[in-house]
């Protein structure tokens, strides 16, 4: 097993949960920011989001926020907040068609601003949306943080679960807890006759989440309103709280809040019987 990693928190924040996937483009950022409203709005917690995913940093733009964050006098930054979400992002920090053309280090560095530089207050979970793949920023994130678990979002194509495969080994092979898989882009389902077809493959993520033991947080269908409200930059879980796609995320929210409120009885176990020791 080796000898234990020690990682670091963030100062009044409780819960880190890592949002990532094995690949880009199957969701992963309107899931993280779905998510973090949810959690906000439906569970009434706390929330902070960073946007670690630097080199496409969408956030701005999903939870319509820009402008450059307030700096204290003594250099702290402050998140900018919409739908009772607290975010931090480079897309705040340089130009929208301005492409951040860095080394690993730089990435890093970016990140380490983040997480030290930030007054984000007292949050009960911070969701971090990761870069996309397995590459030196998503293992030193993970590796560096006190991460309370991850969540995988990946498409139920072969191609996108064999990248989900990947990002959950990772995870495991450092030690960070998975709070379960998303599909998303599930199935889409006909708005005029009511025919569900699975067009990117059926029940992909259910496989792989009982091939790794972990959890399928929810089925996302491939739905017009969904890519239209982050467009929008109105998450649909905030715009459209009654529709079923935004069921799906309350409902995937509830699941991690609970898988975080266990963990944070078993954290306190493990504190009073190393106290009592």
């Amino acid at each position: 097993m080796g000898p234990p990693i020690k990682r670091l928190g963030i100062p009044d924040v409780q819960h880190i949960v890592a949002v990532a996937s094995g690949k880009g483009g199957v969701g992963k950022s309107t899931s993280a920011v779905n998510l973090a409203v949810a959690l906000a709005r439906n569970a009434k917690l706390r929330v902070g989001l960073m946007d670690a995913d630097v080199y496409g940093p969408s956030i701005p733009r999903m939870m319509n926020l820009s402008g450059e964050p307030r700096m204290d006098a003594s250099g702290k930054l402050y998140p900018l907040q919409n739908f009772g979400v607290k975010c931090m992002s480079m897309g705040f920090l340089m130009k929208d068609d301005k492409a951040a053309v860095w080394r690993g280090p730089m990435v890093m560095s970016a990140i380490d601003t983040f997480i030290n530089k930030v007054n984000w207050g007292a949050l009960d979970v911070m969701v971090i949306d990761m870069p996309p793949g397995t590459g030196d920023a998503q293992l030193s994130i993970s590796q560096r943080l006190s991460l309370s678990g991850a969540v995988m979002v990946s498409t139920p194509q072969d191609i996108a679960l064999i990248d989900a495969r990947r990002g959950a080994t990772m995870f495991r092979n450092v030690r960070v807890p998975i709070l379960g898989i998303i599909e998303n882009m599930s199935y889409y389902q006909c708005p005029n006759c009511g025919h569900s077809a699975h067009i990117f493959g059926k029940d992909g993520a259910k496989r792989t989440a009982e091939d790794f033991n972990m959890e399928l947080l929810g089925q996302v269908p491939l739905e017009i309103g969904i890519r239209e409200t982050s467009d929008a930059g109105s998450p649909i879980v905030a715009s459209q709280p009654e529709s079923k796609e935004a069921q799906v995320y309350a409902s995937i929210a509830d699941r991690v809040k609970q898988k975080l409120d266990r963990y944070a009885t078993l954290r306190e176990d493990q504190r009073k019987a190393q106290t009592n020791a």
